[in-house]
């Protein structure tokens, strides 16, 4: 029989993300019904989906995360507790499946005599027939044939692999996989969850779980009061999923609900992207993350022998590797900062302190229109988060890239581009070369207008000061609407 699938579940199993579901639906493709899909409508959009791809749980993971670069991160199984609690449960349901069945074979048992008995007592035809009916019915049902429905067969693997949560009050869904925490898999799914230290010593990531079942798995230094037990209250950073969650809990939803924080991280490499680029890779410690939106910025400052140099640097990760920030930074007159970095005086497990997050741009959190983002040189360190961000998140709308360049080595990391428009459904770019940044943002914008009407698509612009503004210019004229453009000069 075939079972309703929330967006977020179908996508999950088939391996696509929810915007090309959302696209099939509109075109009339896939029915929907109150926001859900039947697993029979998947199984005949997607005929060649079968139960040995490990895409139905992984596919779209391995994709981001090699399309990304970011580390791998280890998919196993639940600890054994864990997986047992589930089995467990997936053991009842399908007893109690079980027992349902045998009760309408036995209720049709008794129906098939008591219409013989009546047949006897005044033979009738209707009767007779009606008798005929039901042994061709119960003959069917018990030895039928018929191919299984693939996606609820791997929604029902999907359960003893993997929880689902949703979030109250946004609505929100994710998934924790293998041994992570509700925390980490919060954050791979790029929600923006309240959280200090991430090892059970702030409290900050205390949540009320509404239903369904947690199990503690890291340890944790945080005491909840008797109430808070009482009421459900569990710490997302050292708890797993053991069942389906809904969990209320704080999300933030601005810049201004990010407090602003400082700590001290180590260099882990500096690597050069161009003769005058850089890319700073720093790690922060366990017990104290760099908790911020994509699109924000830091700035970094180390102590020199007679100075602080500091300077502000837009971060180029995603929030959901909170302890990995990367940096592109170009040697600039006037920049100290850089050029200590270029003269090689940050080595590897040097501290460096960090003070953040600051910047408002970020991607609006009330829309679903497609994205389109026009960055210009190392614009694209703030664009690549957010694209990242985006895809963690999967964001309803479709995402497209215009990147330019005034400089030899302006498309730094156009591989990673091909990375993602290789792997990613969502995703598409193209790159232009100008003699100036204004220039750029003219050519940029005109770009973007020719390739379709900017109704429905939400405007991400950033740059050099006469690229946004030249860029701003042409779509205001262009009749962009004000809520639908946001920009951020570097």
């Amino acid at each position: 029989m075939s079972q309703l699938l929330t967006l977020s579940r179908a996508a999950h199993l088939i391996g696509v993300p929810r915007a090309v579901l959302q696209k099939r639906i509109a075109a009339g493709e896939l029915p929907a019904f109150d926001g859900m899909v039947a697993s029979a409508d998947l199984t005949r959009l997607y005929p060649d989906l079968r139960l040995e791809d490990a895409g139905a749980f992984e596919r779209t993971a391995k994709i981001r995360e090699e399309a990304f670069g970011k580390r791998i991160r280890e998919r196993v199984l639940p600890n054994q507790e864990v997986l047992a609690q589930r089995l467990a449960a997936q053991g009842e349901e399908l007893e109690d499946v079980r027992r349902h069945l045998a009760h309408y074979h036995d209720l049709l048992e008794a129906l098939r005599e008591r219409i013989d008995r009546m047949a006897h007592a005044s033979p009738s035809e209707q009767l007779a027939e009606l008798a005929r009916f039901i042994d061709a019915g119960l003959a069917g049902v018990l030895g039928s044939e018929a191919p299984a429905d693939t996606v609820a067969v791997m929604d029902d693997m999907l359960r003893v692999m993997a929880a689902h949560v949703t979030v109250r009050p946004s609505g929100r869904e994710f998934f924790v996989e293998g041994s992570e925490t509700v925390l980490e898999a919060a954050l791979r799914a790029g929600l923006a969850p309240s959280y200090g230290c991430g090892n059970g010593n702030c409290g900050l990531c205390k949540a009320r779980v509404v239903s369904g079942e947690v199990r503690q798995v890291n340890h944790a230094d945080y005491p909840l009061s008797a109430s808070e037990r009482a009421q459900g209250h569990a710490l997302l950073c050292s708890c797993t999923a053991v069942s389906d969650l809904v969990v209320e809990m704080l999300e933030a939803r601005a810049p201004d609900d990010i407090p602003a924080q400082e700590l001290v991280a180590k260099v882990r490499s500096a690597t050069p992207l161009a003769a005058d680029l850089m890319l700073l890779h720093l790690q922060t410690p366990r017990s104290g993350r760099l908790r911020f939106l994509a699109g924000q910025g830091a700035t970094l400052s180390v102590t020199g022998s007679t100075a602080d140099f500091r300077a502000d640097y837009p971060i180029a990760s995603c929030p959901c590797d909170d302890r990995n920030l990367l940096f592109h930074i170009r040697l600039a007159p006037g920049d100290e900062f850089a050029g200590r970095l270029f003269a090689g005086a940050l080595r590897p497990g040097d501290p460096v302190s960090v003070f953040g997050p600051w910047g408002a741009f970020v991607l609006r959190q009330d829309s679903a229109n497609d994205i389109v983002f026009l960055a210009c040189d190392t614009g694209f360190a703030p664009v690549k988060s957010l694209i990242e961000h985006a895809v963690a998140a999967d964001v309803p709308g479709m995402l497209r890239l215009v990147w330019a360049a005034t400089e030899p080595a302006g498309h730094y990391l156009e591989n990673q581009c091909r990375a993602w428009a290789d792997a990613l459904e969502t995703f598409s770019y193209a790159t232009l070369v100008a003699p100036d940044a204004a220039a750029a943002g003219a050519v940029a914008a005109r770009r973007a207008l020719d390739e379709g009407d900017h109704a429905g698509r939400d405007f991400y612009v950033v740059g050099p000061a006469p690229f946004v503004s030249a860029a701003a210019a042409a779509l205001v004229a262009a009749g962009l609407p004000a809520a639908q453009l946001r920009t951020e000069v570097l």
